[in-house]
Formats: structure tokens, C-alpha cells, sequence
């Protein structure tokens, strides 16, 4: 390809950093909103890190990290021996204007809310069946799928290592918070949540994910399965069409449902969600999407795909629920840049949750809202629930205030690594009918493909047989599928629930009854 070093030269005149500050994280955001805004265009070739630590007066090593963390998230192409270039992104992926550099302030713009004004009309879901009539769509009318209960064991998906939560430091901020609690806090409380604690996951989504949110945007969550719920509740009416990842997450699926949408299963490729088959939906009002690592495939959406689903957002005035469920678990370089930190028409609305870093009992999560819509999100949970239980978000705010969050997040990213290198280096080899084992870069799980459905369900209730927790792709996927029924089979194993060494004897139990 030929280029034009003069038409295409990179000048970094104008970047300004703050050398109080982290230098690396301040340049990756300075050249990733020179790509966004165009002044970067695909081809730039970019200075050696070298060169450009000179240019700046910084270390080659915080030019490094921010040409990684780039490089990462798709937004610029190493080649060996040939330098650093922008990304070339298909204008498929661009949107029909420059992004604006400027943080998002919500739905100002005159952009129509459209609020669902239904939410006091709600159908039924009884213990066992989802039973409000014609509200299921394309959801199976059958028991909603449960997550197992018990003690974690091999491999089981959705756990992170909680064996490894400080527990004691735990123990000792919640005896310290009822041993002199603060009498206002015992009163009925804000339904977005703890003021502090909303404070304090703000500024740790601005210097870990690159979103810049502030406090007043966050609705504190019992979990990130409320959460979704209150995206259906608050934004869909009944016979709207929602988008949902095809295989996916079933439970977000019947969360719509319950709401009254129709579903549309859209397939999941290498880049994430489909979004030509997205555009040719003409009924579809939001998308649900796992970007960071998808559920349950583990693919990570592209920076060109995740473009275009800002673009079709922007476009027919939809929505995008982001459920970044796993992703502190990066597993080279830091974790990416959510879509909610490229949105800047306040079209997303990102689901975090704390389960995966805690343990799943904490039924602590929260939403990042446009700001137009935190109000209305506060009322409908007050509805349900009025605010979320006090002692537990005060002693969250003081684990993450002393900073026993971030270190424990490491813990758990370096735990996660391990148990996943264990999987990896001991996994039974020329099993009849199982695929290769994937490229795992991110999350607490992985998928390998299998022949065929039949043989997907006889390595499962061989596994069972010997106590080994293993979950078919098969049933992540909605009923009437076009897929081909056995192209959707395949095994789900999480791998950080337990420890190396039941990991091993967890596979070394798979390895003699799948040899039979």
C-alpha cells in the first residue's frame, strides 16, 4: 500500500501532559481522540516510541504502554520492521459525523428519552414460569435457567477465585461501620445509591476503563441482572424489538421478554455482534451486547464493530446496554476501553457489577446512565426496592477508599491467570469429537467447540458422572435459531472458581472417562 508521509505525517504538537498524573494513561487518551475526531486519519504512521518519549520529554517505557493499550483496543497496526500506523477502519464503522472530543453530558441535545411508561403494568414471573402471555417472544416458556448454588467446583462458569477475598479486612470494616454507625445512614437512603460509593466507582472507571463519568450518573444495582432488568422496565414498550447476542446471555434475554419486546437473536462473528444483520432490523429500539468478552463465545468486540454499533445507535436513536460483567479479567495490557467511553451521544448504558470481583452472594452492582435518565432509573428501583441495604455499599466505599479494592483486584486478575495457564497446560488432548482449545486473552472463561450436539450432552453427563461441572453452548442459544443445530455445540468451562490443584484432579477425572 502506498502511503503519503506528507499528507499523512503525525505532528504531537499540542499534546499536553500533566506530569502529576499517569503520563502513559494521559497520551493513550491524547492520540486515541485524535483517531476519533479524524485529526488522526487510518494510515498516520506514527513516531517510534522513542522518538516520541524525546518529542514529549516522557520515558520510552509510558510512550510503550500507551502504544500497547492502543494497539489493544484496534486503534492503531504494529508491523515488524515497517513501524506504527493508524488503523484503517471501513467508513462502515465511522459515524456519519466526527465524534465529538467533548464528555458527554446526556440527552440535551433534544434526543427523545422515551422512557417506557408502562413499568406499573408489568407481566407476572412466578417462581418457576415466566406466565404473562405473548411477552416471552422467541424465549423458551419453560423454567428460567437458575445459576447452580453450592460450593464452586470445577468448571464452574460465572465464579470468580473468591476463595482469595480478603475477608478478614472485610470483616473488620463492616464491625467498624456497626460499632459506631452514623444515625443519618440508618434512615432511609437515596435510591441511586450511596453518595460515596457512587464517588468512588466513578473516579475508578475514569482511571481503569477511560469512562468519564461522574457520581451523579450512577444508580447503585442489587447485581447486574437488576440492572438489565431496569434497562427492559425503563426502555422498551411492549412489541418493541431488542437486539440480544445469539449465542448469549439467556437470562438478560428473558429479562427483555418479561418487558414485552420481541427478540432478535443476531449472530456473533470473530469482531463481536453482526452488525449487518443489526441494520436490517427495523424494529429494533436497543441492543444487548458483552463487548469486553463476550458470553459465552469470549470473543472481544473490534474498535471497528464497536464503531458501528455506535454508529447504529446514533442513527435510529436506540439504545446499547454494555454488560461489562468480566472485564478487570484482561490478561495483556490493561483491561479495554468500554463502549461507554466512546459514546458520546449518551446512547449507552453500562452494566458493571462487583460479583465478579467479590463473590456472587454480594448482590452489589450499578448502571452508568446517560445523566436524563438517572432520575427516572432512581424512581422505578425505589419502586421495587426503595434504596439498596446501607452497611454493605458504606463498607464497599471504604474498601475501595483504602484501597484494598485495586489490590485485590490484581489478586484475582493474577489468580484468574494462573488457573487458566492450569486449564490450558493439562487439558485432555484427541478427545473424540472436541475441538482446539481457544486463545483466552480476557474473562473467566472459555468455549471449545464439539462435533455435534449429541456428543456435546455425552461429554457433559460423563463429566457429571465424576463431578465435574461443565456447561453446553448449546443452551446458550435462543430456541428457533437459524444456526444448524449441531454448529451450536460446544463446552463452557469457567476456570476460576477453584484452584490449581482441583483444577487438575478435576481434569484428570475428564481424562479417564472421555478416554472410554
Amino acid at each position: 500500500m502506498t502511503r503519503e508521509p506528507q499528507s499523512l505525517s503525525f505532528n504531537p504538537a499540542g499534546i499536553e501532559l500533566d506530569r502529576r498524573l499517569g503520563l502513559s494513561r494521559q497520551l493513550y487518551q491524547a492520540l486515541r481522540v485524535r483517531v476519533l475526531d479524524g485529526r488522526l486519519a487510518g494510515g498516520t504512521r506514527l513516531p517510534a516510541s522513542r522518538d516520541l518519549a524525546a518529542a514529549l520529554s516522557i520515558s520510552r517505557n509510558s510512550v510503550v504502554r500507551a502504544y500497547d493499550q492502543l494497539y489493544a483496543e484496534g486503534f492503531i497496526d504494529g508491523r515488524v520492521g515497517d513501524g506504527t500506523y493508524v488503523a484503517q477502519l471501513p467508513q462502515t464503522a465511522l459515524p456519519a459525523k466526527k465524534l465529538s472530543t467533548k464528555v458527554s453530558t446526556g440527552l440535551s441535545t433534544g434526543l427523545p428519552t422515551a422512557l417506557s411508561t408502562n413499568w406499573l403494568d408489568l407481566p407476572v414471573v412466578s417462581s418457576s414460569k415466566v406466565i404473562h402471555s405473548g411477552a416471552l417472544g422467541r424465549v423458551e416458556r419453560n423454567h428460567l435457567a437458575l445459576p447452580p448454588v453450592g460450593p464452586p467446583r470445577a468448571f464452574r462458569v460465572g465464579v470468580p477465585a473468591f476463595d482469595l477475598f480478603p475477608f478478614e479486612v472485610w470483616a473488620k470494616l463492616n464491625a467498624a461501620f456497626w460499632r459506631k454507625p452514623d444515625l443519618q445512614q440508618l434512615c432511609y437512603g437515596d435510591p441511586a445509591g450511596d453518595e460515596r460509593l457512587r464517588g468512588l466507582i466513578a473516579a475508578y472507571l475514569r482511571s481503569s476503563r477511560g469512562m468519564q463519568c461522574t457520581a451523579e450518573q450512577i444508580v447503585i444495582t442489587s447485581g447486574a441482572q437488576q440492572g438489565i432488568s431496569l434497562c427492559a422496565q425503563l426502555l422498551v414498550e411492549p412489541g418493541d424489538g431488542v437486539a440480544i447476542e445469539n449465542p448469549g446471555y439467556r437470562a438478560a434475554g428473558h429479562a427483555f421478554a418479561v418487558a414485552g419486546a420481541r427478540l432478535h437473536g443476531v449472530a456473533v462473528d470473530s469482531e463481536g455482534i453482526d452488525c449487518t444483520e443489526l441494520n436490517g432490523l427495523n424494529d429494533c429500539r436497543l441492543a444487548y451486547v458483552t463487548p469486553s468478552h463476550q458470553y459465552p463465545t469470549g470473543v472481544v468486540m473490534s474498535l471497528a464493530r464497536r464503531l458501528e454499533l455506535l454508529a447504529w445507535a446514533e442513527r435510529t436513536q436506540g439504545w446499547i446496554v454494555e454488560d461489562d460483567y468480566d472485564g478487570e479479567y484482561r490478561y495483556s495490557g490493561a483491561p479495554l476501553a468500554p463502549l461507554a467511553a466512546l459514546d458520546r451521544q449518551g446512547r449507552v448504558l453500562y452494566v458493571g457489577t462487583f460479583g465478579k470481583i467479590a463473590f456472587p452472594a454480594l448482590r452489589l452492582g450499578y448502571l452508568v446512565l446517560p445523566p436524563a435518565l438517572v432520575s427516572a432509573f432512581s424512581q422505578r428501583r425505589a419502586v421495587d426496592v426503595r434504596h439498596s441495604e446501607v452497611s454493605t455499599q458504606a463498607v464497599m466505599a471504604e474498601f475501595m477508599a483504602a484501597g484494598h479494592f485495586q489490590r485485590h483486584i490484581r489478586r484475582m486478575r493474577r489468580a484468574a491467570l494462573s488457573r487458566r495457564n492450569c486449564l490450558l497446560a493439562r487439558w485432555p488432548i484427541n478427545i473424540e469429537g472436541v475441538g482446539d482449545l481457544p486463545n483466552v486473552v480476557a474473562g473467566l472463561h472459555l468455549t471449545v467447540p464439539v462435533s455435534s450436539v449429541a456428543r456435546e450432552r455425552e461429554l457433559i453427563e460423563q463429566a457429571e458422572s465424576v463431578g465435574v461441572e461443565v456447561n453446553g453452548l448449546s443452551r446458550y442459544w435462543l430456541p428457533d435459531s437459524q444456526t444448524p443445530l449441531d454448529q451450536r455445540a460446544g463446552l463452557v468451562l469457567g476456570f476460576a472458581a477453584v484452584p490449581e490443584s482441583a483444577i487438575e484432579a478435576a481434569l484428570e477425572r475428564l481424562q479417564t472417562v472421555w478416554d472410554d
